[in-house]
């Protein structure tokens, strides 16, 4: 990691701290403590112990929509421009023990995104606790700031729970590909509150398998993944996912819609990934299912199995290439690109419902970015969506499709 620039300003504040008020004359003590403070930055250039790191991005994003988006206004248009992500960090590096702390800035109110502490084994074993990504989808594991479209796959945020408190394990075998991950996190997401009727705390076990074989331009993941559970008795959030478009005024895809949201004990979930790069052109496909098991067995959704699946290509024009980080198993944007121009495709498929509610939503998705230099970028995406199922008239009367625009501003710091 970088030395942060940062290091000088603390050393004086430091400095400063530690020594009295001098008079405005006593010019052989202000040089003394210029001398010391002089030493001290010094040291703290060379010192190895002492390495912090600050950035941060601000993604600016504009939203047009109509349709089944926007039922609750007739289907007219709609829209909006907004700060869809405002982020910092700070990270730090001491030996083989690292951490970082994410905050997303939103008006009037700050959020704890990751608090990270990790101790890296030298035989390649990681191991991480505070509020971590668990190792869920691909897509829900790429970052946002090196994921091709302006959302995420309609999978992706139905079956991620994204950050949790908890702790994990993970290791990467160089000589074979494979890399695993297992996590144990407090679960309060998917409608859970992290604790049941009796007030005691509630778990998710996660696990994730892949194998790959990687070098630049040429890749081949393969993986697997699956989480259970414990939701406490409490009811499964209804609304799955928005529709790849963030600021609609309808989520598309809701379970309970046309009928009542579940109690659950638990739920489990499964999915497999997918991909493929050759040079400038990366594949990318998964599939996960996810199935309920509910307070009441006599309840209608118990044992009900929900399933979604992606496909996306990219493409560069210029011939740059993702990266592939194999210990994260996971894509990220080329190095040093500038002056760029990548091109996207995808379908997603969600099905929520069951014989009486529910809806099923099929998305395509076309995309360009143009990226400026590795932290400036442009992006558009063009999104059409088509509502299906048993809960299509509750949810958007006549309004079974819905068009979308997104524009995205990303400056990365």
């Amino acid at each position: 990691m970088k030395a942060s620039n940062t290091q000088l300003a603390l050393a004086i504040a430091t400095a400063l701290a530690s020594t009295s008020a001098f008079a405005a004359n006593d010019t052989e003590k202000l040089q003394q403590q210029l001398d010391e403070l002089q030493k001290e930055v010094a040291a703290l250039k060379k010192s190895s112990g002492f390495n912090l790191e600050f950035g941060g991005r601000v993604q600016l994003d504009y939203n047009y929509f109509d349709g089944a988006y926007n039922a609750n206004n007739n289907g007219d248009a709609g829209g909006d421009f907004f700060a869809r992500r405002i982020r910092t960090y700070v990270e730090s590096e001491h030996g083989n023990w690292d951490h970082k702390l994410l905050l997303e800035f939103a008006e009037g109110t700050a959020e704890i995104v990751m608090a990270r502490v990790r101790y890296n084994f030298d035989n390649g074993l990681k191991i991480k606790a505070g509020k971590i990504r668990e190792d869920i989808t691909l897509n829900g594991l790429t970052s946002s700031k090196h994921i091709n479209t302006i959302e995420r796959s309609t999978l992706a945020n139905t079956f991620s729970p994204f950050f949790r408190w908890g702790a994990s394990a993970s290791q990467y075998f160089k000589d074979s590909g494979f890399r695993y991950a297992v996590g144990v996190y407090k679960n309060d997401a998917f409608g859970a509150t992290g604790h049941d009727e009796d007030d005691q705390l509630t778990l998710a076990a996660t696990g994730r398998v892949t194998w790959s074989s990687a070098a630049p331009g040429d890749v081949i993941h393969l993986g697997a993944w699956h989480s259970y559970r414990d939701m406490g008795g409490n009811e499964l959030g209804a609304r799955f996912a928005r529709g790849e478009i963030r600021e609609t005024n309808v989520r598309l895809v809701d379970y309970a819609v046309g009928g009542n949201a579940v109690a659950l004990d638990s739920l489990s979930q499964s999915g497999l990934e997918f991909a493929y790069q050759a040079d400038a052109l990366t594949l990318e496909a998964e599939y996960a299912s996810r199935t309920l098991d509910a307070v009441n067995g006599a309840d209608p959704l118990d044992g009900e199995r929900y399933d979604g699946f992606h496909v996306s290509a990219s493409y560069f024009l210029g011939g740059e290439q993702r990266r592939y980080k194999a210990g994260s198993a996971l894509f990220v944007q080329p190095k040093g690109i500038k002056d760029a121009w990548e091109l996207v495709a995808r379908v997603s498929k969600m099905d929520a419902t069951s014989s009486t509610q529910g809806t099923e939503v099929t998305t395509y998705t076309l995309g360009t970015s143009y990226y400026i230099s590795s932290d400036i970028k442009f992006m558009g995406n063009l999104i059409y969506s088509d509502v299906e199922g048993p809960g299509v008239t509750a949810l958007v009367g006549d309004e079974d499709s819905g068009m979308g625009f997104s524009a995205r501003m990303q400056y990365l710091f």
